[in-house]
Parts: structure tokens; C-alpha cells; sequence
């Protein structure tokens, strides 16, 4: 039987809203932040029309705010970056492999989140989402 579909992602607690800010190192990365919400969200619907259980979805979510937090960090590091649209610098720190190293991450996170990241590279990827 397919699961019974919750109601959207306030069901599993996420206000995507505030993860730029939770993301910040300082104002001029909450427009980015932003962006990088309007690139999960479509991906985020999508999962909760699948078969995957509660808890996978939920892992997902957890993921993706993981991600932006390095993306993030990633535009600190190198400025230029911020000039890259925001869908086009996703497809370049993911890729069928996974994702970027996390920071502090043990293996079983970074085998984790590279699950997630494969899987939204692949959404990212496709021409008629």
C-alpha cells in the first residue's frame, strides 16, 4: 500500500523560510539562501508524492538543509562563486557520486547526505522536471 501522503512539508516540522538565516554568516548571504530554498522546494514536493517512508523523506529534508550550509560556506570561501546562478553552482558541487565533503560529518552522514545528494543531482539534471 502507498502511504498515506502528509500534509505537505509543515507535517514533518520544516519552514524552508528559515533556513537562509540558519544557513548566514552575514546579510549578503540571505538572498543566495533564498535561492538555494526555491531550488529544494520543487524537489522537496516531488518526494512527498513518493512511495519512500517518513522517516527517508524526513532524511532527505535534513540533507538538503546539510547542503546548503556547505554551499554556503562554499560562497564565503570563494566570492566568485556568488556569481554563478544558483541551479548552475548546485549542478557544479553535485554529481552522480553524491556531494561535497561535509564538515565534521562522520562516514555514515557523508554516505547519508551523498545518497540525497545523487538524488537531487539526478532531479537537477533532468531536462522535463
Amino acid at each position: 500500500t502507498v502511504p498515506a501522503k502528509p500534509d505537505g512539508l509543515a507535517s514533518y516540522g520544516v519552514n524552508m523560510a528559515e533556513w537562509p538565516r540558519s544557513w548566514m554568516g552575514s546579510e549578503k548571504d540571505i538572498l543566495p539562501g533564498e535561492h538555494l530554498v526555491d531550488c529544494f522546494q520543487l524537489f522537496c514536493e516531488r518526494l512527498l508524492l513518493t512511495t519512500l517512508t517518513r522517516k527517508t523523506v524526513h532524511k532527505h529534508i535534513n540533507n538538503l538543509w546539510l547542503l546548503g550550509g556547505e554551499v554556503i560556506r562554499d560562497l564565503n570561501e570563494d566570492s566568485k562563486l556568488r556569481k554563478i546562478p544558483m541551479e548552475l553552482l548546485l549542478l557544479k558541487v553535485l554529481d552522480v557520486d553524491g556531494g561535497p565533503l561535509i564538515h565534521n560529518g562522520s562516514e555514515e552522514e557523508q554516505r547519508s547526505f551523498d545518497s540525497t545528494c545523487r538524488k537531487f543531482y539526478r532531479f537537477l539534471a533532468d531536462p522535463l522536471r
